[in-house]
């Protein structure tokens, strides 16, 4: 099975993606639901065009294939903005807020080790909350 590499970027009013190792096929949406639904189908579109093109769709659509969505920091940040707040974020991360602020704003990119840091806390808590029953 291949594994497709999509990216999700938040954009003003809503969010765009494309993927890594695949020209031509970008999607639009207003949410990130949204965003996976309109980029599989931009993809199922794709290979249709190839095929009423009597063209070979890339390698990588003619067998089974997953799509794995990943998101940058800037853009996750935007997306849980009014859910995590920055001193929450800090005490999950150990990233002080002002460097917090700086990514969310585009103003600095964190370092892979920064990258790491955040989702390895992120993961923690929703294996946390994975295991809250009430």
């Amino acid at each position: 099975m291949t594994t497709l590499n999509a990216t999700i970027e938040c954009l003003e009013g809503g969010y765009s993606a494309y993927f890594k190792d695949l020209d031509g096929v970008v999607a639009t949406g207003s949410t990130v639901d949204e965003i996976k639904r309109n980029l599989t189908s931009a993809l199922d579109d794709y290979v249709e065009t190839c095929k009423e093109l009597n063209c070979d769709p890339p390698s990588e659509l003619t067998g089974d294939y997953r799509i794995d969505f990943s998101m940058d920091v800037k853009s996750l940040l935007a997306l849980y903005d009014g859910i995590f707040t920055k001193s929450g974020l800090e005490r999950l991360t150990g990233i002080n807020q002002k460097q917090l602020w700086h990514y969310a704003n585009g103003l600095s990119k964190p370092r892979k080790a920064q990258v790491v840091k955040i989702e390895t806390a992120l993961h923690r808590l929703g294996n946390e909350l994975i295991a809250i029953h009430l």
